[in-house]
């Protein structure tokens, strides 16, 4: 969301930005020949390259190669007058916020999803974010996981369910619920049909 609504604020709300900030991030703009679009595509493909790279090497130079590159990219970025330093900062926030993730799979999805989000806030600024965010929930709306609709727990809103999606219970409760036994009977019936 970071590289987006910073693409969008730049771009077509500065009056959202407070003045001595405004002024702040068109000072470090100066001089930069690319639209604030344009940079964070540049830094966010240096970015995912030096990921790449990382995951590839061996763990104790990966690690070190993926810091120190980024440093070293992000210092001749900012000299070389490619990308400013707060895009800079912006980028390496996304980054790291995206390392907090627990499930590497939700991961890459997040990383896709970035690049859409950036185009649309780059052509329609928040309205673009937001058109981009109820795509994606429309997306996951008509999902289905385990033979149940993804956004069950939410829609309709039940407390028990909505209970159940914020606390998650020991899984030999969850084996003895009530949803995993409808699942036992449909198996069930399959193998006598067999």
């Amino acid at each position: 969301m970071l590289p987006s609504t910073y693409i969008a604020l730049s771009t077509f709300h500065s009056e959202l930005i407070p003045t001595v900030l405004l002024l702040a991030i068109l000072d470090t703009r100066e001089g930069i020949p690319f639209p604030a679009m344009i940079e964070a595509l540049i830094m966010e493909f240096f970015f995912e390259l030096l990921r790449e790279a990382g995951i590839r090497l061996p763990r104790p130079v990966g690690s070190a190669v993926s810091i120190v590159g980024a440093l070293v990219i992000g210092q001749a970025a900012i000299q070389s007058q490619i990308a400013s330093p707060v895009m800079v900062i912006v980028v390496a926030l996304t980054g790291i916020a995206s390392f907090a993730l627990p499930q590497y799979n939700m991961a890459i999805a997040l990383r896709i999803l970035r690049f859409p989000l950036m185009f649309l806030a780059a052509t329609f600024g928040g309205l673009g974010i937001m058109v981009g965010f109820i795509l994606i929930y429309l997306h996951l709306a008509t999902l289905r996981s385990l033979g149940e609709p993804y956004l069950d727990s939410l829609a309709p809103l039940h407390v028990k369910r909505l209970r159940e999606m914020i606390f998650v219970l020991p899984r030999k409760v969850l084996v003895h619920s009530p949803r995993s036994k409808q699942l036992h009977k449909k198996s069930a019936g399959r193998k006598r049909s067999q």
